[in-house]
């Protein structure tokens, strides 16, 4: 079988699999996307003992969502009980923590703090608490502001909640682990191979993909991690699942850095707000503060940041840090959430689409892993195998 050039070290890469490099026209699973969901599916797969090609549009993996975000590990606060959201992200936190740390992977259970900064604020805190509990994070601690300025004094809140088991990650290098385990089990990484359609139904998966030297894949199961464009590729599947497939909306949030040193050694996170959880500080493993995401809805994907934006920042974190001076927010980045519901509606639920859904055998797809989707996605892998 002559390999791709773009797919140059596959054959190496899979001698010992004995029969991938044999089966690129009928192959057993197909993951499209290679950010962190995409590869913690295909980590789980390969370990399973299935033969796994990641397809991947970009000439790098994790370019999209997983490398637009802000790096945290979610304890799984303010997602509905019994949600996927909420049970997802407390498994895949519990998870996450002991792969870094059998991995070696750069974390910090660095801890936040979820602030009241006015006391009409007080009831929504106590419902983000009740909510908490419910979906089984027990180590919250209710602060008063004493408490609040005794941790942080540059503080300015009304009262606060501490979730100790909130912290950062290293995204890349979780990304470059999940994908050594994938491959050290036999998976194979196609870089700059979009998937441009085909066709899934009881007679299998086929495939059509692109590129310098496009083909065609049969395929005994696929899994759409592509985020943003999930839904899209859901449609562009022919078949009984394509009907299933949502509408897509875009939702940009910019960054901006902080010039100098932070005052703080917690993230910080006001109440949340429509659409997301509001203009938060989060600290990256070097010390580095960053503000946002703040909400737009978009038309299309665009990753420009305003810096006018500015303005609407400050007021925002000052509202909870009024010792912000003028000039210290630069322009960072965006990223865009992968929504599967438009304004004015209700945050929408992680979707896992598996045969059971849709009555294709071996397909599955995932719309609307926004966060907390890399705090959960070795959860979101494991139930994501089960299902392939």
């Amino acid at each position: 079988m002559q390999w791709p050039a773009r797919w140059a070290g596959c054959e190496a890469r899979s001698a010992h699999t004995g029969r991938l490099a044999q089966a690129m026209e009928y192959v057993d699973v197909v993951v499209i996307g290679a950010g962190v969901v995409g590869l913690a599916c295909a980590k789980q797969l390969a370990e399973a003992g299935r033969e796994v090609i990641i397809l991947e549009r970009e000439t790098a993996f994790g370019t999209g969502i997983s490398a637009r975000n802000s790096e945290v590990i979610h304890a799984g606060l303010y997602y509905p009980p019994g949600s996927l959201k909420a049970k997802l992200c407390v498994q895949g936190r519990q998870a996450l923590y002991a792969y870094c740390a059998e991995r070696g992977i750069a974390h910090r259970r660095i801890g936040k703090l979820v602030v009241a900064s006015r006391t009409p604020q007080l009831p929504a805190l106590e419902a983000i608490a009740a909510r908490a509990r419910a979906n089984g994070v027990d180590d919250l601690r209710l602060l008063d502001p004493a408490g609040v300025r005794a941790l942080e004094p540059e503080l300015d809140a009304a009262a606060a909640l501490l979730s100790p088991s909130t912290g950062i990650v290293d995204s890349h290098g979780l990304m470059q682990a999940l994908l050594a385990d994938a491959e050290r089990h036999g998976a194979v990484l196609a870089l700059a191979s979009p998937l441009l359609g085909g066709r899934a139904d009881g007679a299998g998966i086929m495939l059509d993909v692109g590129g310098s030297a496009p083909m065609r894949l049969r395929a005994r199961g696929l899994v759409n991690a592509a985020g943003l464009d999930a839904p899209q590729l859901g449609h562009a599947l022919a078949g009984p699942a394509s009907a299933r497939a949502p509408q897509a909306f875009h939702a940009r949030g910019v960054y901006f850095s902080l010039s100098g040193q932070a005052p703080f050694s917690h993230l910080i996170y006001p109440i949340p707000e429509p659409g997301g959880l509001g203009v938060h500080l989060t600290l990256d493993l070097g010390g580095q503060a960053r503000f946002g995401p703040d909400m737009e809805w978009i038309d299309h994907p665009d990753y420009q940041v305003d810096p006018a934006r500015a303005a609407h920042f400050y007021t925002a974190i000052r509202s909870w840090w009024p010792g912000l001076e003028d000039g210290r927010l630069q322009p960072a980045y965006a990223g865009v959430r992968p929504k599967i519901v438009g304004p004015g509606k209700a945050d929408a639920d992680f979707r896992i689409d598996g045969p059971a859904a849709h009555g294709v055998p071996g397909l599955v797809h995932l719309y609307g892993i926004e966060s907390p989707g890399l705090t959960a996605a070795l959860a979101i892998g494991a139930r994501v195998a089960a299902m392939c």
